[in-house]
């Protein structure tokens, strides 16, 4: 009995890595020593119309707050066309370009330029993509994020935390595509 029982939470615990790989995003950062890459590529339960409308319109809704400056994500817009902004507005009249728009072509690819966070104070730069690919009622999203300059310290410890702060940002954007709603907490 004792090993049917140890095989059956094996299986189960089996199934429930398989389910959560098949729902978040997986990333290993390549990292040199002038800069490194991140990228994630998933399928979200949802239409490329409707996942779009949720990464450019509604990125208040879904990314995290405590990755902000004003600690809401409510201040957050995304102004989809070349020069737009991924900005976010302080108080006191104050805000954050955290990247500038430089390709639209909507509900397929949105580029943006810049140093996100922390790495605003470096000499660095980058380069995100995020790509929809339509694929009936779902859809493909890639996002990829390279950056490159100089950082002190060097990029061998900034990238794994890059990397698990847009992980974490890849997975809300499905969620919130998917059900409304940025994490299943709520």
């Amino acid at each position: 009995m004792f090993g049917a029982e140890n095989t059956s939470r094996h299986l189960l615990g089996a199934i429930l890595l398989l389910m959560l790989a098949a729902t978040s995003a997986q990333s290993t950062p390549q990292v040199t020593p002038t800069g490194f890459l991140v990228t994630f590529d998933v399928k979200v339960n949802a239409p490329v119309a409707k996942v779009y409308d949720a990464l450019v319109g509604q990125v208040g809704s879904w990314w995290n707050p405590e990755h902000t400056y004003s600690h809401d994500a409510r201040n957050l817009s995304i102004d989809a066309r070349p020069g737009g902004c991924f900005c976010e507005k302080l108080p006191n009249g104050g805000g954050v370009e955290h990247l500038r728009v430089v390709y639209v072509a909507p509900r397929e690819v949105l580029r943006l330029s810049g140093a996100l966070g922390p790495l605003q104070g470096s000499g660095v730069a980058g380069s995100m993509t995020w790509k929809l690919t339509a694929d009936r009622d779902q859809t493909r999203v890639q996002l990829s994020y390279s950056v490159g300059g100089f950082i002190v310290g060097g990029f061998d410890k900034m990238a794994p935390a890059v990397e698990s702060m847009l992980n974490e940002q890849f997975n809300r954007l499905k969620l919130f595509a998917e059900t409304g709603k940025p994490t299943s907490e709520q």
